[in-house]
């Protein structure tokens, strides 16, 4: 059946993206652009498989939908992935990768690989709100959620940039994913759900929930929600065993104190441990005194330590832990039963380890006469 005429997508307007949709949403897609209500729920599949099994990056590839259907679709729709603004490789093999979205706003993505395998983190909002001292994230402004499309594509980049779609010439690498980047994906939950969901489906791109982590630094009722809705790996962003310094290093303490988060660690049905990221601060949070007190508190919960080495950014206030002391706050967590590995830096010669991320993009502001009529205080 021909796609009836569609109305051609002003310039200065992205076309709709198809990426991050499920599969009902597929549906109504395809139907939009020119098939029966009888093939649609084929349609979709099709188009499911040639974005995420495929990797397919333009409808002219999709050889098993009907031509007048991927001209329907052409028409009204995208699946082009984000612009990479810029491209870099660390001299460990860390890349790092700048993307533009549709409205100019970026993020960026980092895939970090090993030997046999490979993670990818992906970041899920542009900005970040929790202004974490020991963050560069943290200095930026929270300027918007990406969308589920959004969080995906960092995937599908991924796979591009890797060669690692079917045919293509790399490695097979790309085999975890972490939600690790730019962003609290906790509070942009609905949209982060969705992303993994579909990256777990098996005509998706088959990402098995063992193989996937996400990282908060503590919204409590969401991590309760994310136990009952998708139970993927947690990690915690712990980074201090006292209130008061956990105040000021993570500030959303101030809200979900570390007993209230550590009760919402023990509801969350574990099929792994729980990790607990530490980062190492010199004289600040790597003392004896801290490491006892960081065992006391996971009594119980099954659970390891990744201690970070503080990774440096244009003006911190921080400096690492040296390593001598790492090792000794790692030996008295060892010593209680936790695993406490040290992470090895990686990507910082282009700031791409972790707590280092940032771009420029800023926050748009509105000038309207209405607002520049009220007073300064009552500016958003």
């Amino acid at each position: 059946m021909p796609a009836p005429p569609a109305e051609p997508v002003p310039d200065s307007v992205a076309a709709p993206s198809l990426i991050g949709l499920d599969e009902p949403a597929l549906r109504a897609a395809v139907i939009a652009a020119g098939a029966s209500e009888a093939e649609a729920g084929l349609r979709a599949r099709q188009l499911l498989h040639w974005l995420y099994v495929r990797g397919a990056g333009d409808f002219a590839a999709m050889t098993t939908l009907p031509a007048g259907l991927r001209a329907g679709l052409a028409a009204r729709f995208s699946v082009a992935r984000p612009e990479i603004v810029a491209e870099q490789r660390a001299a460990d093999g860390t890349w790092k990768w700048l993307l533009r979205f549709a409205d100019g706003q970026e993020v960026e993505s980092v895939f970090i690989p090993e030997e046999d395998r490979g993670a990818l983190c992906v970041s899920t909002q542009v900005g970040c709100t929790l202004t974490c001292s020991f963050c560069h994230t943290g200095t930026m402004p929270l300027v918007r959620n990406l969308g589920a499309g959004e969080i995906l594509a960092q995937m599908l980049v991924a796979r591009d940039r890797l060669d690692e779609w079917p045919g293509g010439r790399g490695r097979h690498l790309f085999t975890n994913v972490v939600v690790m980047g730019m962003g609290e994906p906790l509070f942009n939950y609905d949209n982060t759900v969705a992303a993994l969901r579909l990256a777990m489906r098996e005509d998706g791109l088959n990402l098995s929930r063992r193989r996937i982590t996400l990282s908060t630094s503590g919204v409590v009722p969401r991590i309760d929600d994310l136990g009952r809705d998708l139970p993927v790996g947690l990690a915690v962003s712990l980074h201090a065993v006292r209130d008061e310094l956990r105040d000021e290093l993570v500030p959303i303490n101030r809200k979900w104190p570390i007993a209230t988060l550590l009760d919402a660690c023990r509801r969350y049905p574990v099929r792994r441990r729980i990790t607990f990221e530490y980062v190492m601060l010199r004289g600040v949070n790597d003392g004896d005194a801290d490491a006892r007190e960081l065992v006391r508190l996971l009594r119980g919960l099954p659970a390891k330590v990744n201690l970070i080495p503080f990774n440096p950014w244009p003006g911190a206030p921080y400096a690492c832990a040296t390593p001598a002391r790492i090792r000794a706050f790692a030996a008295i967590v060892e010593a209680a039963g936790y695993a406490s590995p040290v992470r090895t830096p990686r990507g910082r010669d282009i700031l791409a380890a972790c707590g280092q991320l940032k771009t420029a993009s800023e926050r748009r502001q509105r000038h309207t006469r209405a607002g520049a009529s009220r007073p300064a205080s009552a500016a958003a």
